[in-house]
């Protein structure tokens, strides 16, 4: 059994801390890792793998080159015996690289959960730092090409998409409680989408497409906005000015995301840039179809070949209400596009094939010349 340390640097409630404790719980589980977890900020990912029975230490990383921090994750890997460090962020990332030259036997897999071009500075440090590197993760095509941009040795990158527990989100309307908690009817056509409320989410985008929508149908609708953040009161703001009025609901933060799933329609993602979207993929899994900004790894999830929604491109708020009228006015196209959102969960993104792909990496990263 591989002792895997995770190390992040915030333990909040995002996607890269859902993807942490996915793989210590499943990878545990399954009897393949020992996970453990260092982290230098606090927050809900700490009490939930504590409540899972993982061994967990705070660790202060002030910056990238932290050498205090190095030194104090190096004798952590030594107590733990640890064999594996898997790192996410580059202030992470360069402190197990170095916590390495000091713990003999320590491996690094680092995942790359952003797709951010790198200043010329970084650059250049992540090409010295290469030859440190043992392997890395792209969470999506578009990831690992910006992985390489950025000065790593791309022979060394595994794409490994993010994956979910398709039993987890099984369901269907008559279990959900959100149309009759907001006194929504039936037959009016429910958009959701979930996230926090902040400068890459971009809700201000869809609220201005709704507008658009608005103006161009008969059709009842509600967007149900699920998430909490330092853009919301913006939003609530421009839905006003922007006489949306009951058209739009905002709930605040919410942990019942299924229940919110299987009370919807469609789902929508506004997104500036996204990597590999957990919320998609859980949408999808609950059977929605899904319409989403064309960036980053999203092409990934909804194509042609997943046959799950419709792209379109960010800012654009014409091409983004045409999307979401077809799916209002095409029941048909809804129905069929739920149900292939639903297979291509089984049959690309399944958390089985998450934890497959990944502790293979693992071993490459422990075995580099064994074969694959």
């Amino acid at each position: 059994m591989i002792r895997v340390l995770y190390l992040l640097n915030y333990a909040g409630e995002g996607g890269t801390e859902r993807y942490v404790e996915l793989l210590a719980r499943d990878m545990g589980e399954k009897g393949l890792v020992q996970p453990f977890f260092a982290y230098n900020q606090d927050g809900l990912l700490v009490k939930r793998l504590e409540a899972m029975g993982v061994p967990c230490r705070r660790l202060e990383m002030k910056g990238r080159f932290d050498r205090k921090a190095a030194r104090a994750l190096a004798a952590l890997c030594r107590e733990w015996k640890i064999d594996l460090i898997h790192c996410h962020y580059l202030r992470e990332h360069y402190i197990a690289l170095l916590a390495k030259k000091l713990c003999r036997g320590v491996k690094v897999v680092y995942t790359n959960h952003i797709i951010v071009k790198n200043d010329p500075v970084t650059r250049l440090t992540n090409r010295l730092l290469d030859g440190w590197q043992d392997q890395m993760i792209a969470v999506c095509n578009m990831g690992k090409a910006q992985l390489v941009a950025n000065g790593w040795s791309g022979d060394r990158i595994r794409v490994v998409f993010n994956g979910v527990n398709p039993a987890l989100w099984a369901g269907g309307r008559e279990d959900s409680t959100l149309r009759r908690e907001l006194n929504i009817p039936d037959d009016r056509f429910v958009l959701l989408c979930v996230g926090r409320f902040d400068d890459y989410k971009r809700q201000d985008f869809l609220l201005r497409s709704l507008k658009e929508l608005a103006d161009g149908t008969d059709t009842p609708f509600t967007l149900v906005l699920a998430g909490n953040g330092p853009k919301q009161a913006e939003c609530e703001a421009l839905a006003q000015s922007l006489g949306l009025g009951d058209k739009v609901r905002f709930l605040g933060y919410r942990t019942d995301v299924k229940n919110l799933y299987h009370g919807s329609d469609l789902y929508v993602s506004c997104s500036r840039w996204e990597a590999l979207s957990f919320v998609i993929l859980e949408a999808m899994a609950a059977g929605l179809p899904v319409v989403a900004t064309n960036v980053g790894g999203t092409p990934d999830l909804v194509n042609q070949k997943t046959g799950c929604g419709l792209l379109v491109d960010f800012e654009d708020t014409k091409g983004m209400a045409a999307a979401i009228r077809r799916f209002m006015e095409e029941p048909e196209l809804r129905r069929q596009c739920g149900a292939q959102a639903r297979q291509a969960v089984h049959t690309y993104f399944e958390m089985s094939k998450m934890v497959e792909a990944t502790y293979t990496v693992y071993e490459k990263a422990l075995h580099p010349g064994a074969k694959e």
